[in-house]
Protein backbone atom coordinates (compact mmCIF):
# COMPACT_ATOMS: atom_id res chain seq x y z
CA UNK A 1 0.00 0.00 0.00
CA UNK A 2 1.12 3.51 -0.63
CA UNK A 3 1.82 6.01 1.97
CA UNK A 4 2.36 8.70 -0.51
CA UNK A 5 -0.39 11.19 -0.22
CA UNK A 6 -2.50 11.27 -3.16
CA UNK A 7 -2.17 14.80 -5.23
CA UNK A 8 -4.66 17.42 -5.05
CA UNK A 9 -4.17 18.03 -8.53
CA UNK A 10 -2.31 16.16 -11.01
CA UNK A 11 0.06 17.83 -13.03
CA UNK A 12 2.38 17.09 -16.67
CA UNK A 13 4.20 18.51 -18.86
CA UNK A 14 2.02 19.82 -20.67
CA UNK A 15 0.18 21.80 -17.83
CA UNK A 16 3.96 23.24 -16.61
CA UNK A 17 4.61 24.47 -20.48
CA UNK A 18 0.79 26.31 -20.52
CA UNK A 19 1.78 28.01 -17.23
CA UNK A 20 4.98 29.31 -18.56
CA UNK A 21 3.63 30.39 -21.76
CA UNK A 22 0.92 32.66 -19.54
CA UNK A 23 3.28 33.87 -17.16
CA UNK A 24 6.85 33.40 -18.21
CA UNK A 25 6.89 33.18 -22.26
CA UNK A 26 10.18 33.79 -22.37
CA UNK A 27 11.34 30.42 -20.84
CA UNK A 28 11.49 27.15 -23.15
CA UNK A 29 12.97 24.10 -22.99
CA UNK A 30 12.40 20.16 -22.83
CA UNK A 31 10.34 19.82 -19.90
CA UNK A 32 10.60 16.10 -17.75
CA UNK A 33 9.58 15.32 -14.30
CA UNK A 34 12.54 13.92 -12.63
CA UNK A 35 10.99 13.99 -9.15
CA UNK A 36 7.25 13.37 -7.79
CA UNK A 37 7.64 13.83 -3.91
CA UNK A 38 5.33 14.19 -1.11
CA UNK A 39 4.36 17.73 -1.63
CA UNK A 40 5.89 19.07 -5.18
CA UNK A 41 6.99 17.82 -8.52
CA UNK A 42 9.51 19.21 -10.27
CA UNK A 43 10.06 19.48 -13.51
CA UNK A 44 13.75 20.21 -14.82
CA UNK A 45 13.43 22.87 -17.78
CA UNK A 46 15.99 22.68 -20.81
CA UNK A 47 19.63 22.29 -18.98
CA UNK A 48 19.84 25.20 -16.48
CA UNK A 49 16.34 25.37 -14.92
CA UNK A 50 13.61 23.83 -12.99
CA UNK A 51 10.07 24.15 -12.28
CA UNK A 52 8.61 23.36 -8.73
CA UNK A 53 5.02 22.69 -8.69
CA UNK A 54 2.79 21.71 -5.87
CA UNK A 55 0.90 18.58 -6.00
CA UNK A 56 -1.35 19.19 -2.63
CA UNK A 57 -3.40 22.24 -1.11
CA UNK A 58 -1.39 21.20 2.27
CA UNK A 59 1.96 22.40 0.29
CA UNK A 60 0.82 25.33 -1.75
CA UNK A 61 1.48 27.70 1.04
CA UNK A 62 5.16 26.49 1.63
CA UNK A 63 5.90 27.22 -1.89
CA UNK A 64 5.10 30.76 -0.68
CA UNK A 65 7.47 30.49 2.33
CA UNK A 66 10.42 29.61 -0.01
CA UNK A 67 9.77 32.68 -2.56
CA UNK A 68 9.44 34.83 0.62
CA UNK A 69 12.22 33.44 2.68
CA UNK A 70 15.55 32.16 -0.02
CA UNK A 71 16.73 35.22 -1.55
CA UNK A 72 18.02 36.15 2.20
CA UNK A 73 19.10 33.29 3.02
CA UNK A 74 21.34 32.52 -0.21
CA UNK A 75 22.89 35.65 0.84
CA UNK A 76 23.79 34.53 4.72
CA UNK A 77 25.13 31.36 3.08
CA UNK A 78 27.88 29.82 1.62
CA UNK A 79 26.17 26.98 -0.55
CA UNK A 80 23.93 27.26 -2.79
CA UNK A 81 20.16 26.86 -1.97
CA UNK A 82 17.15 27.29 -4.71
CA UNK A 83 16.62 30.91 -4.78
CA UNK A 84 13.67 30.92 -7.03
CA UNK A 85 14.08 32.89 -10.56
CA UNK A 86 10.98 33.57 -11.46
CA UNK A 87 7.75 33.25 -9.52
CA UNK A 88 4.60 31.83 -10.83
CA UNK A 89 1.10 33.24 -9.49
CA UNK A 90 -2.23 31.37 -9.07
CA UNK A 91 -4.10 31.74 -12.13
CA UNK A 92 -7.47 29.87 -13.89
CA UNK A 93 -4.74 27.73 -15.22
CA UNK A 94 -3.57 26.13 -11.87
CA UNK A 95 -4.87 27.61 -8.51
CA UNK A 96 -1.84 27.57 -6.94
CA UNK A 97 1.75 29.07 -6.48
CA UNK A 98 4.95 27.86 -8.17
CA UNK A 99 8.60 28.60 -8.95
CA UNK A 100 11.12 28.21 -11.72
CA UNK A 101 14.65 27.86 -9.78
CA UNK A 102 17.86 27.26 -10.85
CA UNK A 103 19.01 23.26 -11.67
CA UNK A 104 21.43 22.59 -9.42
CA UNK A 105 23.37 18.85 -10.50
CA UNK A 106 24.73 16.46 -7.95
CA UNK A 107 23.33 13.14 -6.08
CA UNK A 108 21.11 13.47 -3.47
CA UNK A 109 22.69 12.37 -0.14
CA UNK A 110 19.86 9.53 0.03
CA UNK A 111 21.19 7.91 -2.74
CA UNK A 112 24.52 7.41 -1.04
CA UNK A 113 25.06 5.18 2.46
CA UNK A 114 26.14 7.46 5.44
CA UNK A 115 29.92 6.19 4.35
CA UNK A 116 29.79 8.68 1.54
CA UNK A 117 28.36 11.14 3.82
CA UNK A 118 30.87 11.55 5.71
CA UNK A 119 32.12 14.83 3.96
CA UNK A 120 29.31 16.55 4.54
CA UNK A 121 30.22 16.89 8.31
CA UNK A 122 32.10 20.26 8.13
CA UNK A 123 30.40 21.89 5.54
CA UNK A 124 26.68 21.17 6.92
CA UNK A 125 27.75 22.45 10.48
CA UNK A 126 29.19 25.96 8.79
CA UNK A 127 25.91 25.67 6.83
CA UNK A 128 23.93 25.21 9.95
CA UNK A 129 26.17 28.37 11.67
CA UNK A 130 25.54 30.76 8.72
CA UNK A 131 21.67 29.90 9.03
CA UNK A 132 20.80 29.91 12.57
CA UNK A 133 20.17 34.01 13.25
CA UNK A 134 16.97 35.12 14.95
CA UNK A 135 14.20 35.30 12.58
CA UNK A 136 11.30 36.15 14.73
CA UNK A 137 9.61 36.79 11.10
CA UNK A 138 10.38 33.47 9.78
CA UNK A 139 6.79 31.70 9.08
CA UNK A 140 5.05 29.25 11.78
CA UNK A 141 5.70 26.22 11.81
CA UNK A 142 2.86 23.74 13.54
CA UNK A 143 5.68 20.67 13.83
CA UNK A 144 8.48 21.80 13.54
CA UNK A 145 11.02 24.35 15.95
CA UNK A 146 8.57 24.17 18.45
CA UNK A 147 8.89 22.92 22.17
CA UNK A 148 9.29 19.03 22.19
CA UNK A 149 6.41 18.31 24.47
CA UNK A 150 3.76 19.58 21.49
CA UNK A 151 5.09 16.41 19.42
CA UNK A 152 4.33 13.58 22.72
CA UNK A 153 1.55 12.59 21.69
CA UNK A 154 2.55 11.85 17.93
CA UNK A 155 5.88 10.43 18.90
CA UNK A 156 4.11 7.52 21.51
CA UNK A 157 1.72 6.64 19.22
CA UNK A 158 4.43 6.01 16.05
CA UNK A 159 6.79 4.17 18.59
CA UNK A 160 4.09 1.80 19.94
CA UNK A 161 3.64 1.09 16.05
CA UNK A 162 7.15 0.32 15.50
CA UNK A 163 7.35 -1.95 18.48
CA UNK A 164 5.81 -4.48 16.51
CA UNK A 165 8.64 -4.21 13.87
CA UNK A 166 11.87 -3.85 15.87
CA UNK A 167 13.18 -2.78 19.86
CA UNK A 168 11.90 0.55 20.66
CA UNK A 169 13.45 0.94 24.55
CA UNK A 170 16.53 2.93 23.73
CA UNK A 171 14.17 5.23 21.39
CA UNK A 172 11.50 5.46 24.10
CA UNK A 173 14.40 6.34 26.63
CA UNK A 174 16.53 8.86 23.68
CA UNK A 175 12.87 10.74 23.57
CA UNK A 176 12.33 10.85 28.08
CA UNK A 177 15.88 12.32 28.15
CA UNK A 178 14.84 14.91 25.36
CA UNK A 179 11.80 15.83 26.85
CA UNK A 180 13.44 16.26 30.40
CA UNK A 181 15.85 18.49 28.82
CA UNK A 182 15.60 22.02 29.15
CA UNK A 183 13.46 23.72 26.89
CA UNK A 184 15.54 26.35 24.73
CA UNK A 185 15.13 29.76 25.93
CA UNK A 186 16.78 31.95 23.33
CA UNK A 187 15.23 33.63 20.50
CA UNK A 188 13.97 31.98 17.34
CA UNK A 189 16.64 30.62 15.39
CA UNK A 190 16.26 30.66 11.38
CA UNK A 191 15.95 26.60 10.75
CA UNK A 192 15.56 24.77 7.64
CA UNK A 193 13.22 22.14 9.48
CA UNK A 194 13.61 18.98 7.30
CA UNK A 195 17.51 18.61 7.10
CA UNK A 196 17.78 14.83 6.24
CA UNK A 197 19.81 13.69 3.77
CA UNK A 198 17.47 13.78 0.67
CA UNK A 199 17.70 17.14 0.85
CA UNK A 200 21.28 17.23 0.62
CA UNK A 201 23.41 17.93 -2.42
CA UNK A 202 26.60 16.09 -2.96
CA UNK A 203 29.25 16.31 -5.37
CA UNK A 204 31.34 13.80 -7.24
CA UNK A 205 34.13 13.72 -4.53
CA UNK A 206 31.69 13.70 -1.49
CA UNK A 207 31.06 17.44 -0.84
CA UNK A 208 28.10 19.68 0.05
CA UNK A 209 27.10 21.39 -3.20
CA UNK A 210 23.39 22.58 -2.36
CA UNK A 211 20.64 22.49 -0.29
CA UNK A 212 17.24 22.18 -1.15
CA UNK A 213 13.45 21.85 -0.09
CA UNK A 214 13.04 24.77 2.21
CA UNK A 215 9.03 24.55 2.52
CA UNK A 216 9.39 23.85 6.39
CA UNK A 217 11.73 27.01 6.69
CA UNK A 218 10.73 28.63 10.04
CA UNK A 219 12.38 29.69 13.40
CA UNK A 220 12.74 28.03 17.03
CA UNK A 221 14.72 25.78 18.48
CA UNK A 222 18.16 25.00 17.09
CA UNK A 223 17.82 21.48 18.01
CA UNK A 224 15.43 21.03 15.09
CA UNK A 225 17.96 20.92 12.61
CA UNK A 226 20.40 19.75 14.78
CA UNK A 227 19.25 16.60 14.50
CA UNK A 228 20.67 15.70 10.68
CA UNK A 229 23.54 14.30 13.26
CA UNK A 230 21.86 11.46 13.67
CA UNK A 231 19.90 11.51 10.20
CA UNK A 232 22.68 11.68 7.74
CA UNK A 233 25.79 10.53 9.65
CA UNK A 234 27.23 7.60 11.97
CA UNK A 235 28.61 8.14 15.22
CA UNK A 236 32.56 9.38 13.79
CA UNK A 237 31.28 11.79 11.30
CA UNK A 238 28.45 12.92 13.67
CA UNK A 239 31.54 14.12 16.40
CA UNK A 240 33.16 15.50 13.57
CA UNK A 241 29.78 17.24 13.23
CA UNK A 242 29.24 18.39 16.52
CA UNK A 243 33.29 20.06 16.98
CA UNK A 244 32.93 21.44 13.55
CA UNK A 245 29.40 23.73 14.69
CA UNK A 246 30.66 27.32 15.10
CA UNK A 247 28.56 27.03 18.32
CA UNK A 248 29.31 23.98 20.28
CA UNK A 249 25.24 22.89 21.69
CA UNK A 250 25.16 22.55 24.98
CA UNK A 251 23.71 19.16 26.76
CA UNK A 252 20.56 20.70 26.96
CA UNK A 253 20.32 21.22 23.29
CA UNK A 254 22.30 17.96 21.87
CA UNK A 255 19.14 15.87 24.01
CA UNK A 256 16.69 17.64 22.23
CA UNK A 257 18.29 17.43 18.80
CA UNK A 258 18.37 13.31 19.66
CA UNK A 259 14.45 13.92 20.59
CA UNK A 260 13.92 15.99 17.07
CA UNK A 261 15.68 12.59 15.72
CA UNK A 262 13.38 10.21 17.18
CA UNK A 263 10.73 12.61 16.00
CA UNK A 264 11.86 12.76 12.63
CA UNK A 265 13.48 9.63 11.98
CA UNK A 266 9.69 7.93 13.21
CA UNK A 267 7.89 9.90 10.74
CA UNK A 268 9.98 8.51 8.38
CA UNK A 269 9.81 5.09 9.12
CA UNK A 270 6.25 5.30 9.33
CA UNK A 271 5.51 6.90 5.73
CA UNK A 272 7.94 4.81 3.91
CA UNK A 273 6.65 1.73 3.14
CA UNK A 274 6.15 2.75 -0.97
CA UNK A 275 9.71 4.67 -0.75
CA UNK A 276 12.67 2.66 -0.37
CA UNK A 277 15.20 5.21 -0.33
CA UNK A 278 13.41 7.15 2.68
CA UNK A 279 13.17 3.41 4.30
CA UNK A 280 16.81 3.53 4.08
CA UNK A 281 17.19 7.09 5.60
CA UNK A 282 14.78 5.73 8.46
CA UNK A 283 16.45 2.62 9.34
CA UNK A 284 20.10 4.26 9.40
CA UNK A 285 18.50 7.09 11.79
CA UNK A 286 16.65 4.89 13.68
CA UNK A 287 19.91 2.88 14.63
CA UNK A 288 22.08 5.48 15.13
CA UNK A 289 20.11 7.00 17.97
CA UNK A 290 20.61 4.71 20.90
CA UNK A 291 24.63 5.27 19.85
Amino acid sequence: MSDTPAADITTDAALVARLLAEQHPDLDGELRLVSDGWDNQLYRLGDRLAVRVPRREAAAHLIEHEQRMLPGIAERVSVRVPVPVRVGVPSATFPWPWSVVEWFDGIDGASVGAAGRVGLAEPLALFLGELAVPAPEAPHNLVRGIPLAARREAVATRLRSLSGRMEVADLEQAWREALDAPAWDGPPLLLHGDLHPGNLLLGPDGDLTGVVDFGDVTSGDPATDLATAWLTFDRDARERFRRALPVTPDTATWARARGWAVTMASALAMASDDNPRMAALARHALAQIPE
